[in-house]
C-alpha cells in the first residue's frame, strides 16, 4: 500500500498549538525540517512521518498526551492504560461504556458520552472541556476512537454519521478517507454514531497485539487504513500497481471490478471522484514521500512516476501541492542542478 499524506490544515493546527505553549514556530519547524511556507497553501502536505514527529515534538514540549489543550494535563501512560482497560470489555457496547466511564474520573482525558437509541448509539465528544479553538484534538479524539474501535473489532467499522462542529473546509476529500461518506460539518456537537448491531461485535485483540500496536504510536493512529470497500477504495488499490508498472488502463480496471467502463466513471463521478483524480492522488502522494525522504533525485523521480521531463513533472506538482518540489526535499539534500 502506497501511504496516503496529510493534509497542512493539520501541521496548522500544530503549529498554533505550539505557538500557545510559547515555542518559536519558525524554529520548531526547521526543527523537524518542514518547510514553514508550506502552512500558508491549502494545498500543501505532509507525509505520515513528519504528522507523527510533529505530534511526538508536541508530546515532548508539553509533557501530556493531548499536549496542552486538555482541561488538565494528561501524563504519558494514561492512553496505555485506558486502552488496556477498555480491552476486558466483552464487545463494543462495553468498550464504548467504558470510554464514558473512564472519561469522567481520569483528570485530563476528554470527556464523552454515550447515548443508546432504538438503532443507533452516538458517542458524542465534550468539546467545551477543551481548550481546542482549532479542533486539533477534537479531531484526533474522533479519529483515534474510530480506529481503536475497528482495531479491537478487527474490521473497518461503518459509521452513521460523524458530527463536526466547524464548518466544512474547502478541502475536504481526506475527511471521507478517515471517516467515510456521512460526514455532517456545522453541528452543535462532535460525535460517532454507529448501528447498535455493531456494538454486539466481540473484542478481538490481545494485550500482546495491544502493546505492539502502541510502539508505534502515533503512527497506526494517524494513517489511513487500506481496508475500505467504496468502487473508489478498490480503484485506488488497482491504479497503486501503476506506481510499480505500468498503470491499468480505465477499462482494465472496470474488468477487474466487473462492471463496465461507462458504469464505473458513473458510480465515482457521484462519489466526486475520478479515475484521473486518483491517479493523480497517488502521484501526488509517491513524489511528495520520495522528496521528503531526500533518496531520489528530481529527475530520477519525475522518470519513475512516468513523465516525459523534470520540467512537466515541475508543473504537475505546483499543480497538486502549490509549491515547487525544492520545498519538500529536507535541507540536508544537495541536487541543485535538479530543483
Amino acid at each position: 500500500m502506497t501511504q496516503r499524506t496529510i493534509p497542512v490544515r493539520f501541521l496548522r493546527a500544530a503549529a498554533r498549538t505550539a505557538r500557545r505553549r510559547d515555542v518559536d514556530a519558525q524554529e520548531w519547524l526547521d526543527h523537524l525540517g518542514i518547510d514553514p511556507e508550506l502552512l500558508f497553501d491549502d494545498r500543501a502536505r505532509i507525509t505520515l512521518e513528519q504528522a507523527t514527529e510533529v505530534v511526538q515534538e508536541l508530546w515532548r514540549l508539553t509533557g501530556d498526551e493531548w499536549v496542552g489543550l486538555g482541561a488538565r494535563p494528561s501524563p504519558f501512560g494514561t492512553f496505555r492504560m485506558v486502552c488496556l482497560g477498555l480491552m476486558s470489555a466483552p464487545d463494543l457496547r462495553g468498550v464504548m461504556e467504558r470510554v464514558r466511564d473512564f472519561s469522567r474520573v481520569l483528570p485530563g482525558l476528554p470527556t464523552f458520552d454515550v447515548e443508546v437509541g432504538e438503532r443507533t448509539t452516538q458517542l458524542t465528544l465534550d468539546t467545551e472541556s477543551l481548550d481546542d479553538p482549532d479542533y486539533f484534538v477534537t479531531d484526533i479524539a474522533l479519529s483515534v476512537g474510530l480506529r481503536f474501535f475497528s482495531w479491537l473489532a478487527g474490521s473497518r467499522l461503518p459509521v452513521e454519521q460523524v458530527a463536526l462542529p466547524y464548518a466544512r473546509p474547502e478541502r475536504a476529500e481526506d475527511y471521507d478517507q478517515v471517516f467515510g461518506r456521512r460526514i455532517a460539518f456545522g453541528q452543535a456537537t462532535a460525535s460517532l454514531r454507529f448501528n447498535n448491531e455493531l456494538l454486539t461485535l466481540p473484542v478481538m485483540r490481545t494485550e500482546e497485539e495491544l502493546e505492539e500496536w502502541l510502539r508505534n504510536a502515533p503512527a497506526d493512529l494517524l494513517m489511513y487504513r487500506d481496508y475500505g470497500a467504496t468502487p473508489a477504495d478498490q480503484v485506488r488499490r488497482i491504479l497503486e500497481r501503476g506506481l510499480r508498472g505500468p498503470w491499468p488502463t480505465p477499462d482494465e480496471v472496470a474488468s477487474q471490478l466487473a462492471m463496465s467502463t461507462q458504469h464505473l466513471r458513473r458510480i465515482l463521478r457521484e462519489d466526486g471522484t475520478s479515475m484521473s483524480a486518483i491517479k493523480e492522488e497517488l502521484l501526488r502522494d509517491a513524489a511528495i514521500a520520495s522528496l521528503v525522504a531526500g533518496e531520489e533525485t528530481i529527475a530520477a523521480l519525475s522518470e519513475r512516476l512516468g513523465f516525459s521531463e523534470p520540467s512537466a513533472f515541475h508543473r504537475a506538482f505546483r499543480r497538486w501541492t502549490g509549491s515547487a518540489p525544492g520545498a519538500y526535499r529536507p535541507k540536508s539534500a544537495q541536487d541543485a542542478s535538479n530543483d
